[in-house]
């Protein structure tokens, strides 16, 4: 099993990619906490991880926790790393589009407070929990940070706002420079870049779309098919493993091939 006796923590771990990845961790003997602003979220999420994690070992915990808040992101890495002793894995799920009424307006579109929200939700949230968590991995002298990007902050925004493609490719870039900061400390920094996922969040809005534009979508992908969320957690549990020690600073497109 790849995570017995690791301790990971997931943001956004109570719906959709964050929560596919903590299935595949817990299931694999991790202690994971699974950190989520909506207790609905967790409520849901927590009994059903609980199960998956059968007889591997594994341990669930859930936070209610705004990331975006620094004391109580604080609070949480600090009491953590307290309880068990260390934080092994932190995998940034926290983002999106769907924050804001119209996630396809253009720039013209686009108020500034959308603007602001969108980089907020997707930016700061990630620099905030990897800030807070880096002392903290640092004393251990190992760790493995999965941030989630976006094929849309690669320039791909077939049906993304500027600023979600602007966040995202600011986590592209973040991703980089903090594998040449933290590598000589034994902490690795990768990223995945998803296309559309269909994940709880996405699908009313992939739902809404006609046939022809589902249709268009599927067809411009080579693997002819729109991701589900298991699909980007089998990335990212494979660079928060011992499988990817000796890899750091990329970002992998899990796109089918888009």
């Amino acid at each position: 099993m790849r995570f017995k006796n690791k301790v990971a923590l997931i943001t956004a771990g109570g719906n959709g990619i964050g929560r596919a990845t903590a299935k595949i961790m817990v299931s694999e003997g991790a202690t994971v906490i699974v950190a989520d602003n909506h207790q609905g979220h967790l409520d849901e999420a927590v009994p059903s991880l609980k199960e998956a994690a059968g007889k591997s070992g594994g341990k669930v915990l859930g936070e209610q926790i705004d990331a975006l808040d620094p004391q109580q992101v604080e609070k949480l890495i600090a009491r953590t790393a307290q309880d068990h002793g260390a934080i092994d894995i932190l995998v940034n799920a926290v983002g999106g589009s769907t924050v804001i009424a119209n996630p396809q307006a253009t720039t013209e579109q686009l108020s500034f407070a959308d603007w602001q929200k969108l980089i907020a939700f997707n930016l700061d949230a990630t620099f905030l929990c990897t800030h807070t968590i880096i002392p903290v991995m640092k004393k251990k002298r190992s760790g493995k940070i999965v941030n989630l990007a976006s094929i849309a902050g690669r320039g791909l925004s077939f049906n993304s706002s500027s600023a979600y493609a602007a966040a995202k490719g600011g986590i592209i870039a973040f991703t980089r420079k903090l594998a040449f900061e933290l590598g000589p400390d034994g902490i690795n920094v990768n990223a995945i870049a998803p296309s559309i996922t269909l994940t709880e969040r996405i699908r009313p809005h992939w739902d809404k779309r006609s046939q022809a534009s589902q249709a268009e979508e599927i067809e411009r992908t080579p693997l002819r098919r729109v991701a589900e969320a298991a699909d980007q957690a089998n990335v990212i549990c494979f660079l928060a493993s011992s499988d990817a020690d000796f890899v750091t600073g990329l970002t992998i497109d899990v796109t089918g091939g888009v």
